[in-house]
């Protein structure tokens, strides 16, 4: 079953890299200011260098100038298409942050009931708050005054996210909020928020547990 469904992931993430090069690669580059070349546009997403290459829509990420590369897993592609693809021919931030749980365009959907998939994130960074602070400095976050821990972070240098953590005290269990802008929507489709914000909380666990 797992296998299979690695598959099915894989396959959908192959199918976006074809739609993926219908779309046009200059009209990308003005849009978004990327930096590029004959084979590949880059982009940084969530504070790591990603490219995609022109001819094959494959999208890798490298900590090292691309001397090594690793494949960007379907979280990571699916997001960085959506953007480039989808995204709004004028979109623009809007500077309010709102709960990602609460977007004025969200009705019901994943988003409306990740209260769990939060909760969980909030009970797993519970004593960390050395840790968490650490891995958002990682991820190039900029300190804020909001909770135990908060940082803004770059999804993508255009499009920043506020992340708020309190600790568990006794009258409430630990908590974790997301914050986006409000204009976040022209930028990508509701779904894809969700796979965007998974790889976010997956990365800020990875280094974390390296602290």
């Amino acid at each position: 079953m797992t296998e299979n469904r690695t598959s099915n992931y894989e396959k959908m993430k192959d199918d976006m890299a074809s739609v993926f090069l219908e779309y046009d690669q200059e009209k990308m580059i003005r849009k978004f200011s990327l930096e590029h070349d004959e084979n590949y546009l880059f982009i940084f997403f969530t504070g790591r260098r990603y490219r995609i290459h022109r001819h094959t829509g494959a999208v890798s990420w490298s900590k090292d100038s691309f001397q090594t590369e690793e494949k960007a897993d379907y979280n990571e592609a699916m997001t960085i298409y959506d953007v480039l693809c989808y995204s709004k021919e004028h979109c623009h931030l809007a500077g309010e942050w709102v709960n990602v749980g609460s977007l004025s365009a969200v009705r019901g959907g994943t988003l409306a009931k990740a209260g769990n998939f939060f909760q969980n994130a909030g009970e797993y960074f519970n004593g960390k708050t050395d840790a968490l602070a650490h891995a958002c400095e990682v991820l190039q976050g900029r300190k804020i005054k909001k909770g135990d821990v908060g940082y803004e972070l770059d999804l993508f240098p255009f499009l920043p996210l506020s992340l708020r953590f309190w600790e568990a005290d006794e009258e409430f269990p630990a908590s974790l909020q997301i914050l986006t802008d409000k204009n976040i929507l022209d930028y990508m489709h509701y779904e894809t928020l969700m796979f965007a914000i998974t790889h976010v909380i997956h990365r800020l666990k990875a280094e974390c547990e390296q602290f």
